[in-house]
């Protein structure tokens, strides 16, 4: 080894020894090579995902030394480019991916690091679950209660019937009621996006409305007319209905009251779905689905902000395609809770806030004692 590449080497161990002890200095403002050297350090230095991600930890608060070398052991599940070398230290390659800046790096391959170490706690969490899973207590199923079955949003309808569910009041039953819960087009896009996300995964909001757009037609899920018409073709089913009015749920459905379901947050449900996707690699969809709703989404309620917002591009296929369920609504001949005016869109500018920030600020209360 040349002097000038131990000289690099060195500095980037001492680099890593301040990341360690809580440093925020950048890479390319690191001079020092201080007491530490290469020797007894390995072969390999860490990644420079890695070492960004630790120093932004740094940044936001006090990680744990667990959490330190949690990071620093970590890879970056998916796709994207492997564990970057920093810029200065080796000799420059012929072939492979050049050396990096740290702090020139995208969030979007920070974020497949704390996504990755994010997937592994809720792993982690599923194994204590199921420890303790016999001292669960369960909802004895009411005897008598109102036969009921909730379709169409899909965000609406799995927390409804959550709350229902936990309340005794299971779906189903011969006879039952069907409500195709609505809300105007461009929430109708966002939640069904949201609750892919917190499913077995999908594609980014962006990639989403182009592949509706693409297809010329809502998605199955959200054709309200459509969702009617496939309930009415079913035998044993009474009557079926549209719900646009989300006040009038509770007495359709014979409870009191139900708990309103708040809106996810884009940024906060961007960030489920890239935590899906390194999670995908160490549990089936079904379960996937479980840890990120029962696990993940009750930490992402209090995140404040807006569902994502169709950008300029889109709005006019989105207007007229709400147009066009408004009057099969109107002439649909089957029950209509609510105005069908609801169904159009209204659009607002909205800022997104960091995805990387989120996961930074969930990965400290991981470790926060």
């Amino acid at each position: 080894m040349t002097t000038s590449l131990a000289t690099g080497r060195a500095r980037a161990w001492a680099w890593i020894a301040h990341l360690r002890s809580g440093g925020t200095t950048a890479w390319a403002s690191w001079e020092s090579v201080g007491a530490v050297d290469a020797v007894g350090h390995g072969r390999y230095l860490p990644g420079a995902q890695q070492l960004e991600l630790l120093r932004r930890l740094n940044l936001a608060g006090h990680p744990s030394s667990a959490l330190v070398e949690r990071v620093i052991a970590a890879s970056a599940p998916g796709r994207g480019r492997p564990d970057l070398e920093l810029v200065g230290v080796d000799a420059e390659r012929r072939f492979g991916p050049p050396a990096v800046d740290p702090a020139t790096l995208p969030d979007e391959e920070l974020l497949r690091v704390v996504s990755g170490l994010l997937a592994a706690v809720l792993v982690e969490r599923r194994e204590r679950a199921v420890e303790s899973a016999g001292s669960q207590h369960v909802r004895v199923t009411r005897r008598f209660r109102t036969r009921y079955q909730l379709a169409g949003d899909p965000w609406l309808t799995a927390a409804y019937t959550r709350e229902l569910v936990a309340d005794g009041r299971p779906p189903g039953g011969a006879g039952r009621a069907v409500h195709v819960l609505g809300a105007d087009v461009a929430t109708l896009l966002a939640h069904t996006w949201a609750a892919g996300a917190f499913g077995a995964g999908g594609p980014s909001w962006p990639d989403f409305l182009a592949r509706v757009r693409a297809r010329r037609r809502l998605p199955r899920r959200v054709d309200l007319p459509g969702v009617v018409e496939r309930f009415l073709a079913r035998p044993h089913t009474g009557r079926v209905g549209v719900v646009l009015d989300l006040a009038a749920l509770p007495k359709l459905v014979g409870v009191r009251r139900l708990v309103p379901v708040p809106d996810p947050a884009a940024h906060a449900v961007e960030l489920a779905r890239q935590v899906g996707v390194a999670l995908s690699l160490h549990v089936l969809p079904e379960e996937q689905s479980a840890l990120l709703t029962g696990a993940l989404w009750p930490r992402l309620t209090r995140v404040a902000g807006v569902l994502p917002a169709v950008p300029p591009e889109h709005r006019d296929w989105v207007e007229d395609t709400a147009f066009g369920l408004r009057q099969r609504l109107l002439h649909g001949g089957y029950p209509v809770v609510g105005d069908p005016d609801v169904v159009l869109p209204r659009f607002a500018e909205r800022e997104t806030a960091s995805v990387l920030d989120l996961a930074i600020e969930l990965l400290l209360e991981e470790e926060a004692p």
